[in-house]
């Protein structure tokens, strides 16, 4: 086949746990090649074109007539996803294996794919892309959309987001003066994929502005800050690079990552919105594209959201938070903080209970009606009963504590991408921070329920409403 110019950047993206399964299901042991369908959700912003896995078929061995370069397999087990990708306007993915290590397309998989894809089109009756990929025995995948006239384009990024955070990438990067010591410490390897990767970040007050520092300085490829406060006086003492001329002007939160980011000259994109998540449809939308999100923000009504995001988008998702516990008289019970590392089909933070539906309502119902907000709070504290839940806005924050937790956050970053620790990724999906009790205490995901409901949504992508939310759908149409 011959591959084009790429007018727009095309992505496929997986969850750790199909990862898995299709690892397992592609190599067992025999050296004969193995092939799975995927039904996959979609995401199209006119800039980047995602196939995001949704569903698996894993096509048994024994209806395959399977070789060391070849394999030859029945289509009719497929027709049920042809169905639903016709009913929902989904992709279909072909992935199968190279036991040998080709790291390219044969004469074989074109024939195949012709064949196969010609069949697809026939079913979906659609112009949208399909995707074709190959596994090789370390893990490494390589891909190609296949487009209606069946020529194809190779795939230019390739996320897996699972207890590793795997990325493969068509483009090449150079190494400057700055990079020695990351070079030193984590390798070629690691740099390449720091300054390829794009991280979103929603909040960029305390534990925000830290986290900015120390990306930048990792010299990360794009960030997308995220906030829609400005910058006060009372601020001064704990945003890093914050100065008394910005609180007195007012300035966005936002403005002072760019201006950090730009005067420090290391290279790093910077691509702002200075409104929160629910007044900003086109940032939520911008951060599909990221490939991790963090969390330094406060409200369940963003954490909920940000887990459906890397639920429907396949966005692994590092959430941080601090309590402070004092006793009103100047001195402090407890300090507490954490760091969530969230993948699709897994946990989330509601079934870690980091937060409850309460108080999702609760700020939803303050955000959008202060006055009915503020009425059923005075109600209930009249009549003893609870009718809505009390949201505590201002809390306390120290600088050294912000640090502590960012720091903790920005080194488990590194861990997923390039596992460094003796315990396994896996093992650190929660690791909480008792700082008056001077420990530090792992969670595996095996402690944490699955969270059911978002894993029936994993890669399902563009939806009507955006994310099955009804207040987004009313503020956004997705393409």
């Amino acid at each position: 086949m011959n591959l084009k110019k790429r007018p727009v950047e095309y992505q496929l993206r997986m969850a750790g746990i199909h990862f898995e399964e299709v690892k397992q299901h592609l190599f067992p042991g025999d050296g004969k090649e193995a092939i799975a369908i995927a039904l996959c959700g979609r995401f199209n912003n006119g800039r980047v074109t995602m196939l995001l896995v949704h569903k698996l078929l894993l096509l048994p061995y024994h209806l395959c007539k399977r070789e060391s370069d070849f394999i030859e397999w029945p289509t009719e087990p497929v027709v049920p996803f042809l169905i639903e990708a016709m009913q929902s306007g989904m992709a279909i993915l072909k992935i199968h294996s190279h036991p040998g290590g080709y790291d390219q397309f044969s004469e074989l998989d074109d024939i195949s794919d012709v064949e196969f894809f010609t069949s697809v089109y026939g079913w979906t009756n659609s112009d949208l892309p399909h995707g074709s990929a190959v596994m090789l025995p370390d893990g490494r995948i390589f891909g190609r959309v296949i487009l209606p006239d069946l020529s194809a384009r190779s795939v230019d990024r390739i996320l897996v987001a699972g207890h590793q955070i795997r990325m493969w990438s068509a483009a090449s990067v150079q190494s400057t003066r700055q990079s020695l010591r990351t070079i030193q410490l984590f390798g070629e390897g690691t740099y390449g994929l720091l300054r390829q990767l794009k991280v979103g970040l929603v909040g960029c007050s305390g534990t925000g502005s830290i986290v900015v520092e120390q990306l930048l300085r990792y010299q990360v490829g794009t960030l997308v800050p995220i906030d829609g406060d400005h910058v006060e006086h009372k601020n001064l003492n704990r945003i890093v690079n914050a100065r008394v001329i910005h609180a007195e002007n007012a300035a966005r939160k936002t403005d002072v990552v760019v201006e950090t980011v730009r005067e420090t000259g290391l290279g790093t994109i910077v691509i702002p919105f200075d409104k929160n998540l629910y007044e900003s449809p086109e940032a939520i939308i911008e951060l599909t594209t990221c490939d991790l999100v963090i969390g330094c923000m406060d409200t369940a009504e963003g954490r909920d959201l940000l887990n459906r995001l890397s639920t429907y988008y396949l966005v692994p998702y590092i959430d941080m938070g601090i309590m402070i516990d004092s006793d009103g008289k100047g001195g402090i019970n407890k300090i507490e903080g954490s760091v969530h590392y969230v993948q699709p089909g897994m946990s989330s933070l509601f079934t870690r209970s980091v937060y409850t539906m309460e108080e999702v309502t609760a700020e939803a119902l303050k955000r959008n009606n202060p006055q009915e907000y503020a009425r059923l709070l005075e109600d209930g504290r009249k009549n003893g009963y609870k009718y809505v839940k009390d949201i505590n806005v201002d809390r306390p924050a120290v600088i050294s504590l912000n640090m502590q937790v960012a720091s903790t956050a920005v080194n488990e970053l590194l861990n997923r991408i390039h596992p460094y620790k003796f315990m396994p990724p896996e093992s650190t999906a929660k690791i909480a921070i008792d700082i008056t009790d001077n420990f530090m205490a792992p969670e595996g995901e095996h402690s944490f329920q699955c969270d059911q409901f978002l894993a029936k949504n994993v890669g399902r992508g563009d939806v009507t409403p955006l994310l099955h939310c009804v207040e987004l759908g009313e503020k956004v149409r997705v393409t």
